[in-house]
């Protein structure tokens, strides 16, 4: 696999993760309410929530984009660093809490990661 193609799936990845951001920011700036159809359809209406769906839509396009050059076995356990990412934003960004257990999942998940991109080289 070239460096832009990983760079590509990184960039997709982030873009994910970022969504994701934006929908937890979201979800914390207001008190979500999902006991009914009208205030669901409130939440969606909040710009963190709208930007964050903005994201996922660029990044479904840009995916589609990478599956041309990349095979789906190697591209999607790369996209898993995602849940790296995840776990290491939350703790600097919403204070969330950082164990040991999820920084060694990271590691094993990192060297999978590893396995896989390697292995297809």
């Amino acid at each position: 696999m070239t460096i832009v193609n990983f760079s590509l799936i990184l960039l997709n990845t982030l873009i994910l993760v970022s969504g994701q951001f934006l929908w937890k920011y979201g979800l914390q700036a207001t008190t979500p309410n999902f006991s009914s159809l009208i205030s669901v359809l409130k939440l969606f209406l909040s710009p963190y929530i709208i930007f964050g769906l903005g994201l996922y839509g660029f990044a479904t396009i840009l995916w589609l984009f990478i599956l041309t050059r990349v095979p789906l076995s190697v591209a999607y356990p790369i996209q898993s660093i995602a849940y790296v990412l995840s776990v290491f934003g939350a703790y600097f960004v919403f204070n969330e809490p950082l164990s040991v257990s999820k920084i060694l999942g990271c590691i094993i998940i990192m060297a999978g990661v590893s396995l896989i991109g390697f292995s297809n080289s």
